[in-house]
């Protein structure tokens, strides 16, 4: 597990990272459009950036897509492992291509996954995990597919002046989806440039603009037709949080009944806290009764629990579980329409 960042981030940079969190223009030259807030020249944002990068503290810069709305299907996976194989389990998992995050956290299910499918793929989430179960010897693995998207977007509150329990408008909804229609060519170009990590130099945008044969207002229009689809969320720096400060997450799952007609009209109440990144409905099981998911970041697991009290509070739902991750096997970004998955399905052909 990564070790969170212990050297004070200057206020500055705190207020750097706060607005690349929520976007980075894609103008020719967008860190000196950043540094005007700022008071800092082009070359300053760049030295900043390039050592926030290297002490880890800023993952990546580039596009974020829905990955839905642009025809892949994933899913939240929930694995029972007995824990002299967690390891070895957790190892297989991860080695799909597929897979973007892989975490341990407090409960039976105790190996938790994100994955990711093309529209293309040969088997699908089912066959995909019914294969990862048996290769990695978990006793059980449990879909937890989006039923129902809430909110979507994390924005640390890296200047430390907001409260936790704050309420703010949802980053990105299921509203703001895409209908369905498959990309283009074109849109498939443009997916595999701009997903990729910007180079931080003063014209970053000028591989992609070449490689899609676009200048830099061509590749800005296309971005915004993106995002007025659905298909891209935003273009944006995304940070590792336990360097950032907070060194706490908590996935809290919530015992509210499918049936209930509230059921969405609570979710979108819980959607409303601002420390919720992540709000989900997603079904249940026999073994697993939460309907509701909520993600919270906090800087101390009390931080966490205090959200979540409070939204328990509001909502009147009691009997929520607050799920921790306590190591971290892999995190990363899915790479789109790229052809490892295609090579890993096509390695385990003969376990489907």
């Amino acid at each position: 597990m990564t070790v969170a960042n212990t050297d004070p981030l200057s206020d500055t940079d705190k207020r750097l990272l706060s607005m690349i969190q929520t976007g980075v223009p894609i103008v020719q030259r967008p860190f000196a459009r950043l540094g005007e807030p700022l008071g800092l020249t082009e070359a300053e944002v760049i030295e900043r950036i390039t050592a926030l990068k290297r002490d880890g503290i800023i993952r990546q810069i580039s596009a974020i897509f829905d990955t839905r709305s642009i025809g892949y299907a994933s899913s939240l996976v929930a694995a029972r492992c007995d824990a002299a194989r967690e390891e070895a389990a957790a190892a297989v998992i991860s080695a799909h291509p597929g897979v973007s995050h892989n975490y341990k956290r407090n409960h039976d299910f105790n190996i938790w996954f994100t994955l990711a499918v093309p529209p293309t793929s040969r088997f699908g989430l089912e066959k995909a995990v019914d294969i990862l179960q048996r290769l990695s010897g978990a006793q059980s693995m449990r879909l937890l597919p989006t039923l129902k998207l809430y909110k979507i977007g994390v924005q640390l509150d890296i200047e430390g002046s907001i409260e936790p329990a704050t309420k703010s408008m949802a980053a990105f909804t299921a509203k703001d989806q895409a209908g369905g229609a498959p990309v283009t060519r074109d849109e498939v170009r443009f997916i595999r440039e701009m997903q990729r990590d910007l180079p931080v130099e003063p014209e970053p945008f000028a591989g992609a603009c070449e490689a899609l044969g676009v200048s830099c207002a061509g590749l800005a229009a296309m971005a915004a037709e993106m995002r007025a689809q659905g298909k891209m969320r935003r273009f944006s720096a995304v940070l590792n949080h336990r360097q950032a400060g907070f060194a706490a997450n908590a996935m809290g799952v919530w015992p509210v009944d499918p049936a209930r007609p509230d059921l969405d009209a609570i979710g979108e109440k819980m959607a409303a806290f601002r420390a919720v990144s992540h709000c989900y409905r997603r079904p249940t099981y026999p073994d697993w009764p939460y309907s509701l998911f909520t993600m919270v970041h906090g800087r101390t697991g009390e931080e966490c629990e205090a959200v979540l009290a409070e939204i328990s509070r509001e909502t009147g739902v009691t009997g929520y579980r607050a799920l921790y991750s306590t190591k971290e096997w892999k995190k990363t970004r899915v790479v789109y329409f790229d052809r490892a998955i295609e090579d890993w399905e096509a390695a385990h052909a003969g376990e489907a």
